[in-house]
């Protein structure tokens, strides 16, 4: 009894799963159309409907030409998709084009930006700011040079100035100093010039 009931179900099951077999594959037939779905699925249309004879199909006239324009049809459609993606294509080649340009002007442009802020320009002539440097501290060092020998050479020259004056205000004081004496020399000997004179007349 137990066997029988389990063949039974075995049974069971195995013509279900026929069944829902065969449902699916009426079911993938009936999706099948002529009129619609890919060209893949119109050429299975064909091949399932048409009639067989020995190892050949007949395959009705009007279906070869449905088949036939619809191929013809999708092709168009694929030339037209091909043509303008080889326009697309054509202009993005074209922007990467322009594209490349104005990155190569940019790079241009940001090189010389670079050079310009690495370099300075000196009397028309572009230095770079090493150089620069070099020369403008030397050009201080130089003048620092000349100032302290200007100092140098002004305190000489005025402790020289200031010994002459000294020298000069000593001479001046001599020569003051010689000139009252003098002075007084001839003061003195016009005085007895005079008693001199003063007693020969008396």
């Amino acid at each position: 009894m137990k066997f029988l009931t389990k063949v039974t179900v075995v049974l069971a099951v195995t013509l279900s799963l026929q069944f829902v077999s065969a449902q699916t594959d009426v079911d993938k037939e009936d999706k099948l159309s002529l009129n619609e779905g890919s060209i893949d699925n119109q050429f299975e249309f064909v091949i399932r409907r048409s009639n067989s004879w020995q190892e050949y199909k007949t395959v009705k006239k009007t279906w070869l030409y449905a088949l036939k324009a619809h191929t013809l049809d999708s092709l168009k459609a694929v030339h037209k998709d091909l043509t303008d993606t080889q326009a697309v294509v054509s202009r993005q080649a074209e922007e990467i084009e322009t594209l490349k340009s104005n990155l190569s002007s940019t790079e241009a442009t940001l090189n010389a930006t670079n050079d310009e802020k690495d370099n300075i320009s000196l009397f028309g002539i572009q230095t770079d700011k090493g150089s620069y440097k070099a020369l403008m501290w030397s050009i201080i060092g130089a003048l620092l040079a000349l100032l302290l020998f200007f100092i140098y050479k002004f305190k000489g020259s005025n402790s020289a100035t200031r010994e002459a004056k000294f020298k000069l205000g000593e001479v001046e004081t001599e020569f003051e100093e010689h000139r009252r004496n003098a002075l007084e020399r001839e003061q003195k000997v016009r005085r007895q010039l005079q008693d001199e004179l003063n007693k020969h007349k008396s």
